[in-house]
């Protein structure tokens, strides 16, 4: 018996009846063998390919709210990711799920966001004439993008996980609706303690009906939202939270809207980041031969709108500025 073997029969014996199970997947695009002396199960190999892939990478120089922020302590796409990942290990231990396909869902939901956050998203949109959904796009970066057009091969469960982590779309699995809930739990308290940072936002400012059921602080208030998913969902046999906690996270969400995520101090430079990206998709458009050689193959068979919207979104925000002053930005006169 293999290691990978053992494994996968310990998740019978300890995990949850309603949890995935790693001998159950129901598979890759590509069907692949186990390994004779395989040591991981497929839901671990899938975070590893997901970790060591470029567009993970990446993720270290996204915007999450704040574009460009000065100091180290701002959130960004990576920083979101981890946290993401943590909250929803936490909540699947607690229900005997399985973790390792939390994790693998957790750490690949946001490969395919764009440069400056949904600035981005919308810059996009706009210039493809239909909505960018950063979470189809996470999609097609594991199934296309990633290994110069060979995808990263996923497992069924973590490659729909990634794509209903938010949308219409609800995973089928425990474990991706686990990583939905964790998602929004995340990116809603992170943003305030952002927001704090910045000075846009004071703890005295969240409306006393939200602070009295959630809490008066940043850690409070996740572990209120992670005890209540867990106690409230092992009695429903679901993910879910209880009415009043449920309520209370969406009122945040709405004064996070109206306070924060709509600020003109906070995104004041957002027209400016969607301007640059329209330009950007503009000049790519209308001069292809300027996309980098390896994507070149891939508009006869994508198409040009296509291949320039996955270019555009795969940049970082440093990456965007860059091409932005190499192509509009006249460059100084150097002695030759």
């Amino acid at each position: 018996m293999t290691v990978r073997q053992e494994l996968e029969l310990l998740e019978h014996r300890r995990l949850n009846p309603l949890a995935a199970f790693s001998d159950r997947t129901k598979g890759r695009p590509i069907p692949e063998e186990p390994k004779e002396n395989d040591v991981r199960t497929c839901y671990q190999r899938d975070t590893d390919r997901i970790v060591h892939s470029k567009s993970f990478r990446r993720l270290m120089h996204k915007t999450q709210v704040f574009l460009s922020p000065e100091g180290d302590h701002y959130r960004t796409r990576m920083t979101h990711t981890i946290e993401v990942t943590r909250i929803g290990r936490t909540i699947a231990r607690a229900l005997g799920l399985n973790e390792d396909l939390a994790e693998a869902i957790a750490m690949g939901h946001d490969l395919g966001h764009t440069p400056f956050g949904h600035a981005g998203e919308g810059a996009l949109s706009e210039c493809i004439g239909k909505p960018f959904r950063h979470n189809e796009q996470s999609l097609r970066v594991v199934d296309v993008l990633e290994k110069d057009g060979r995808g990263l091969n996923l497992t069924y469960e973590v490659r729909m996980g990634i794509l209903g982590h938010t949308g219409e779309r609800i995973p089928e699995t425990l474990e991706g609706q686990v990583i939905r809930r964790a998602d929004q739990i995340a990116y809603v308290n992170h943003d305030i303690d952002d927001a704090i940072r910045a000075g846009i936002l004071r703890e005295e400012d969240i409306p006393k009906s939200i602070a009295d059921v959630l809490g008066e602080s940043h850690r409070n208030r996740i572990d209120a939202l992670v005890c209540d998913a867990i106690l409230t969902s092992r009695e429903a046999g679901a993910i879910a939270l209880s009415p009043k906690v449920d309520q209370a996270l969406k009122d945040l969400r709405a004064f996070m809207f109206e306070r924060v995520y709509r600020n003109p101090v906070a995104k004041g430079e957002e027209s400016k980041a969607k301007d640059m990206l329209k330009r950007l998709y503009e000049y790519y458009y209308t001069h292809p031969q300027a996309l980098p050689e390896d994507f070149q193959p891939q508009m006869s068979f994508d198409g040009l709108e296509r291949t320039v919207c996955d270019y555009i979104a795969g940049m970082t925000d440093n990456y965007a500025v860059d091409k932005f002053t190499e192509i509009f930005i006249p460059a100084g006169w150097q002695v030759r």
